[in-house]
């Protein structure tokens, strides 16, 4: 299991920065579309993604969004977290094998524990696949907490 310690809020300072990464695996888009319900084809059809604008599969935007809970979930603030709201823009499509790097940033310090934070999301070509903004309610005390360690999943 891995340890985790929390950022409470009264730690927490503008500009401060946290970062999470993951590569996009096939079985990431297919178990997104299983837990999802979203089966569009561009998802899931190498035929039909090839006569889209994309030309191959790409993965659900969702699953960047995904991927900013998990940020903000596990590294900024961290656990004991609730998310409020998020808004997200996509500028770039997500293809399988692409690596992933959230980027977080606390942009203010908001009355009765509330935090705006800076979620963007770059591909491993420093290209930004999304911009985001986040509204937290963070953590009230620091805690260290065990993650669980995920379960093997296979596909077939």
């Amino acid at each position: 299991m891995n340890d985790v310690t929390n950022t409470p809020y009264e730690a927490l300072e503008v500009g401060q920065k946290a970062t999470f990464s993951k590569t996009v695996q096939e079985a990431d888009v297919q178990l997104f579309a299983a837990v999802s319900g979203d089966r569009n084809p561009v998802h899931l059809d190498a035929d039909f993604a090839a006569g889209t604008l994309f030309k191959e599969r790409i993965a659900h935007g969702m699953y960047s969004g995904a991927l900013i809970s998990a940020a903000i979930a596990c590294e900024l603030p961290g656990p004991g977290t609730i998310y409020l709201g998020q808004q997200l823009s996509f500028s770039r499509p997500v293809k399988l094998g692409d690596t992933l790097r959230v980027e977080l940033e606390i942009l203010e310090k908001q009355p009765k524990n509330r935090v705006r934070i800076a979620t963007r999301v770059f591909n491993q070509n420093d290209e930004q696949v999304v911009d985001g903004e986040a509204q937290v309610l963070a953590p009230r005390k620091q805690e260290t907490f065990q993650l669980a360690e995920l379960p093997p999943i296979s596909i077939g």
